[in-house]
């Protein structure tokens, strides 16, 4: 894999285009269809990934494809994690480090991305439901549809009318980006009859990551099962659109969540609540074998995965790398370790990670360790309301001390996923994980000189999270964190 070089994202948008323009089509074969299904923050918690649930139509495209049982996403936010699948590039690369309500953005609207690259290509490209990356004007889409977020999930049977009719009436391959809102807070209990038989606190235990059963908890659990409940009837319809149209067969359908649930130790964090997500891929044409891949992958290998289906090169800079061998069940050296990271959220929630993972252990480095997490007690704030005395008391010391390290992180955490999968706890002061901690660490620090990470630097990452609390959050209009400057050595910072 060839370094990433951040000057690549300066280029001008001419040279840039024609770059792209001149990709040599790789095969002759007609070019599929691209259906690509995205939903809002929620984690595999659906009935093909053993939630007790049911999702029969996720559990239906699950067993006509493949169903990755390790996919991630690179930063648990939704503007980070939607311009990190569209552009193939982590956030601290292409920029879109926080939300786009909070005016960050990426640091050239020039740079090359999903839809812009197969309108080139030859594509008919859509978009339904909200985008939530700046400059929107990055993303080239022949249509558009229902583009707020409908966080209050009005007129849901659109989602399908509207894609059914750009599908039909595509004359050329499509690529059409579905953006559902469920499962996003609030968690609605049931909207327009849907679903069928919502459950209610008594029928569930709340998620494990959270540690604790309190009734709040499963309520809160409770609702955010019938969003995704709700969301595989969604799912149904749209591709019960699609086979409408006669184009089912040559379409590739690939579905994810764009990062965990938002639920304590879950969105806005770096551990597997948050950054772990569905991915399930599906092309009847090709008439894959379904498996459930135990591989670790990421969405940034989904601008890869698209450019090989449309018959196009993949190039050399993008770090992810194309799903083909493993849809294809193909002899195939894959990845060892898995990398994500966080930034900031709001700016309510600063706080810089890097983490790393390979099949067995996962190291998070807090490089703004010494701080209190803001991203703890907004968490609480923001789901609870009352506190976490009251929502802890049921916990045990475990789960109570995973809690306080949430909230004043060391330097390192370290996991072992296969004995401790909810991530309770840390090893990373265990004499007899030390050569595995220096492994990962090792690791982690390669990967972020491949990729030309600026904070490497760990000064310039508490002098981020110095800038960023230092704008606050009663900004009117919303200040405009710098980030950028970070990428060059000659800006000076203030303390």
């Amino acid at each position: 894999m060839v370094n990433f070089k951040p000057k690549f994202l300066r280029l001008n948008a001419v040279v840039i285009f024609s770059f792209i323009g001149l990709i040599p089509v790789l095969s002759q074969e007609k070019q599929p269809n691209i259906l690509f299904i995205v939903s809002e923050d929620n984690g595999p918690e659906m009935g093909c990934y053993g939630t007790p649930i049911q999702t029969p139509n996720f559990d239906k495209l699950a067993d006509q494809g493949v169903l990755f049982e390790r996919a991630y996403v690179p930063q648990a936010g939704c503007s980070p994690s939607r311009a990190a699948f569209l552009t193939g590039l982590y956030p601290h690369q292409n920029g879109q480090i926080g939300l786009a309500t909070w005016k960050y953005h990426m640091f050239n609207p020039s740079t090359p991305n999903i839809p812009t690259t197969l309108k080139l290509a030859g594509y008919t490209t859509g978009i339904i439901g909200k985008l939530h990356i700046n400059p929107a004007s990055a993303f080239y889409f022949d249509f558009k549809a229902i583009p707020s977020a409908n966080f209050q999930r009005k007129e849901m049977s659109q989602y399908a009318e509207e894609a059914e009719e750009f599908m039909h009436n595509a004359d050329k391959p499509f690529y059409l980006q579905v953006n559902h809102p469920d499962a996003h807070a609030p968690f609605i209990r049931e909207v327009d009859g849907l679903p069928n038989s919502p459950l209610d606190a008594e029928d569930v235990d709340a998620l494990p990551y959270m540690g604790a059963n309190h009734p709040r908890l499963k309520e809160m659990t409770a609702n955010y099962y019938n969003c995704m409940m709700r969301l595989d009837t969604y799912v149904g319809d749209l591709i019960a659109a699609l086979k409408r149209t006669g184009k089912y067969e040559n379409t590739l359908i690939v579905y994810i969540g764009d990062h965990g649930a938002d639920i304590l130790r879950g969105k806005r964090t770096s551990y597997e609540g948050g950054v772990r997500i569905p991915m399930i891929v599906s092309w009847p044409g090709k008439k894959l074998k379904p498996i459930r891949s135990k591989e670790l992958v990421s969405t940034i290998d989904l601008f890869p995965t698209f450019l090989e289906a449309a018959g196009l090169q993949v190039p050399e800079y993008l770090p992810g790398k194309s799903l083909f061998p493993l849809l294809h069940q193909e002899e195939v050296n894959w990845r060892e370790f898995l990398f994500t990271e966080f930034h900031v959220h709001s700016n309510h929630n600063p706080f810089i990670q890097r983490t790393v993972c390979n099949e067995r252990y996962k190291l998070i480095h807090n490089l703004t360790h010494g701080r209190e997490n803001p991203g703890y007690a907004f968490t609480f704030n923001h789901l609870i309301k009352y506190g976490d005395t009251e929502i802890l008391k049921d916990a045990d010391r475990q789960f109570k001390e995973a809690y306080e390290l949430m909230k004043n992180p060391p330097e390192y955490e370290l996991y072992d996923l296969e004995e401790d999968p909810y991530e309770f706890k840390n090893l990373s002061d265990n004499e007899s994980y030390a050569d595995i901690l220096e492994q990962l660490k090792s690791a982690l620090l390669s990967w972020q000189k491949e990729t030309s990470d600026p904070l490497i630097d760990k000064e310039k990452a508490i002098r981020l999270f110095n800038l960023i609390q230092g704008v606050g959050t009663d900004q009117h209009p919303r200040v405009v964190v710098p980030y950028a400057a970070f990428m060059d050595p000659k800006l000076k910072f203030k303390q």
